[in-house]
C-alpha cells in the first residue's frame, strides 16, 4: 500500500470523532477483518468491502444467504476468511436488534466512554496499551449483544480509529487538531 493513502487515512480519519452509525458499522466490521493481519491491509481492501458488502448497510447484509457467501468467498478483493464473512452477516443482525431497542448504535458505542473523546498524551508508541478497561466493557457488550471478531484488542483500535480515544503521539500535528474535536 502506498504511503500516501496511509498518510491520507491517519490525517483525514483515523481518530477523528465518528457518529455516523452505518460508518460505526462499517469500521467495527473493518476492524475485525483486519484482526491477525495489517490495517494496510484492509484499508487498500476498503473500498472494494464497500462495494461487495453493500455499502455496510445491515439491513441488507444481514439478509446474505448462502449464495451470497460463496460469492464473497470467490472474491480476491477482500479477505477470504469464512469466518470474517460470517461474523460481518452475524453481526449485522446484532446491529439491528441492537438499533430496535430504540437507542442508536453511536449512542451505544460512545456511552463507554461517557459521550466523549479520551484525550491521551502518549509521548512514544510502546505507551499506548492494546486495550483498556473501556475497550474490555465494550467488548463484552458486544459479544452479549452477539457480535462476532470484537474482542477487546479489536475494539480498543476501533475506539482509537473512531475518535473515542486520541492517541494521537503529542508530537503527532493530528494530537492537537483531535483535542479541537472534542464533541
Amino acid at each position: 500500500m502506498g504511503f500516501d493513502l496511509y498518510r491520507e487515512y491517519h490525517d483525514n480519519e483515523w481518530g477523528k470523532p465518528l457518529h455516523d452509525d452505518r460508518a460505526l458499522f462499517e469500521l467495527l466490521i473493518l476492524e475485525g477483518a483486519q484482526a491477525g493481519l495489517s490495517w494496510a491491509t484492509v484499508l487498500k481492501k476498503r473500498e472494494h468491502y464497500r462495494k461487495v458488502f453493500d455499502g455496510f448497510r445491515p439491513e441488507i447484509i444481514a439478509a446474505y444467504d448462502a449464495a451470497k457467501v460463496a460469492e464473497l468467498l470467490a472474491d480476491p478483493g477482500i479477505i477470504r476468511n469464512r469466518a470474517k464473512v460470517a461474523a460481518t452477516i452475524q453481526n449485522a443482525r446484532s446491529y439491528l436488534a441492537l438499533t430496535q431497542t430504540g437507542r442508536t448504535f453511536s449512542e451505544f458505542l460512545w456511552g463507554f466512554v461517557g459521550g466523549r473523546p479520551i484525550q491521551n498524551a502518549w509521548g512514544s508508541l510502546s505507551e499506548v496499551p492494546a486495550k483498556t478497561a473501556q475497550s474490555d466493557a465494550m467488548s463484552k457488550a458486544l459479544s452479549r449483544a452477539g457480535f462476532k471478531f470484537v474482542g477487546s484488542t479489536i475494539c480498543y483500535a476501533f475506539m482509537q480509529a473512531s475518535g473515542m480515544v486520541n492517541d494521537h503521539l503529542v508530537t503527532c500535528p493530528q494530537h492537537a487538531k483531535a483535542r479541537l474535536l472534542d464533541v
